[in-house]
């Protein structure tokens, strides 16, 4: 189980560290964050304004846009719809159910012979950690792993 209050005191010293200061805002968006795992703004929103009901989209944006530009939020496009948010390192590939919406998290590490044409061919550095793969899940395609 992760220790919430020790990844709130990280990103509270991380924020320090770039001059910045934990205002109510930040730390609502983050807290949702830590929460949610991963989160489109609008859910972040919904989940802000279970406590915070006049905290607005707009404002969720712009928090998200800064924390990102500093490093401390990342997003991925899991599908058509708006960017997911995470406070974690990245370190897997996210597989997307385009039939149910699931989301499995793979290891980056199956990307590597991908990773070693695309430079070989390209000199393209592939970063797998902001990846997402569409398809069908176990459950859906009725296929059993290999």
């Amino acid at each position: 189980m992760r220790d919430i209050e020790a990844e709130r005191a990280q990103l509270r010293e991380t924020l320090h560290r770039r001059g910045m200061r934990m205002t109510p805002q930040r730390q609502l968006v983050l807290d949702a964050l830590l929460e949610l795992a991963h989160a489109t703004p609008e859910r972040v929103c919904q989940q802000v304004q279970r406590s915070t009901p006049t905290v607005n989209i707009t404002t969720i944006y712009r928090t998200l846009e800064l924390l990102e530009n500093l490093g401390i939020v990342r997003h991925t496009h899991l599908g058509h719809g708006a960017p997911t948010y995470s406070v974690h390192e990245h370190r897997h590939v996210h597989l997307v159910c385009h039939d149910c919406g699931d989301v499995i998290e793979a290891p980056c590490e199956l990307m590597d012979e991908l990773r070693g044409t695309l430079r070989a061919r390209y000199g393209f550095a592939l970063d797998a950690s902001h990846l997402a793969l569409s398809g069908s899940c176990r459950n859906c395609s009725g296929q059993e792993p290999s």
